[in-house]
């Protein structure tokens, strides 16, 4: 009786065993050491030059694949593997490609022997950064503070003249950028997107507090007189690029506003023609 009662458990192990490893064994998953291996290929390491953080799994769109995490030579790697196949359908590291740059590093090492990145001219047009190369080697981002910097030195200002700046790190558009905010003392909202590698201002937008019940100035500035005011920001554009003008009413108030593309740049333009002050302004690729 005894003998059977053990022979009993032991087969109800070796269900439960089975139960546990069917995931993997039967439905043909390659395990997690041989993704493991397959994101390590990719990424041109070895075993011995890495330590691995985490190895999860996960679902996109009804497929199945291994998250593993790992670090190597002070950066972070991120690579998701297909269960099933082993082909690497998402990759995040210094060497994962142009269109696949690093994650961020919560201690990234900041060079102090590099030199601060030159801050774009007020008046010129931002012009997107070169992503990392594969084979590159990986570059520090320039942190909150120089990002800062670019984007104030960018809008003309310094930091005395901004309030509630607001700087963080997000992954947009397949590259890390920061994400810089702030204001001015006459509630005039600045928004820039900074590349998180060079420094770059990739894109940006501006907007004036609007209020047509108090308007300054002595007169409506003309069309023409418009059109040249956003030519003036836009250094070597000429008035064929201003693709789109016209002149609107809100809420009572003359307005003109448009969109000028130029050396692979959308602008768009909202201006009040009683002032002639720029109430809206923003800058991006056309690649966005």
């Amino acid at each position: 009786m005894k003998r059977t009662v053990l022979l009993c458990a032991a087969g109800l192990a070796l269900l439960l065993f089975a139960g546990c490893a069917q995931p993997e064994s039967q439905m043909g998953y390659i395990g997690a050491e041989t993704a493991k291996q397959k994101a390590l290929e990719a990424a041109s390491l070895t075993a011995a030059e890495v330590s691995f953080r985490s190895t999860d799994m996960g679902t996109r769109n009804g497929l199945d694949y291994y998250q593993i995490c790992f670090e190597a030579h002070g950066q972070s790697y991120q690579y998701d593997v297909d269960a099933l196949t082993g082909v690497v359908i998402s990759a995040q590291g210094p060497d994962a490609g142009a269109d696949q740059p690093a994650p961020p590093q919560t201690t990234a090492p900041q060079n102090p022997e590099a030199s601060p990145s030159p801050a774009p001219d007020a008046t010129q047009a931002p012009t997107a950064a070169q992503p990392s190369q594969a084979g590159a080697e990986p570059r520090a981002y320039i942190g909150e503070e120089e990002a800062m910097r670019v984007a104030l030195a960018h809008a003309g200002l310094t930091a005395e003249q901004a309030s509630h700046i607001r700087t963080k790190l997000d992954f947009d558009d397949g590259r890390w950028v920061y994400d810089v905010e702030f204001f001015t003392s006459g509630h005039e909202e600045y928004d820039y997107e900074i590349d998180a590698y060079t420094g770059a201002v990739i894109c940006y937008d501006y907007d004036a507090e609007y209020d047509p019940h108090h308007q300054s100035g002595t007169g409506a500035i003309t069309a023409e007189q418009a059109r040249q005011m956003v030519l003036a920001r836009v250094p070597g554009a000429a008035d064929a690029d201003i693709r789109e003008f016209e002149t609107d009413y809100d809420d009572g108030a003359l307005k003109y506003e448009g969109k000028l593309i130029y050396n692979g740049m959308e602008y768009e333009f909202e201006i009040d023609a009683y002032s002639g002050l720029v109430r809206e302004w923003s800058a991006e690729p056309l690649s966005r």
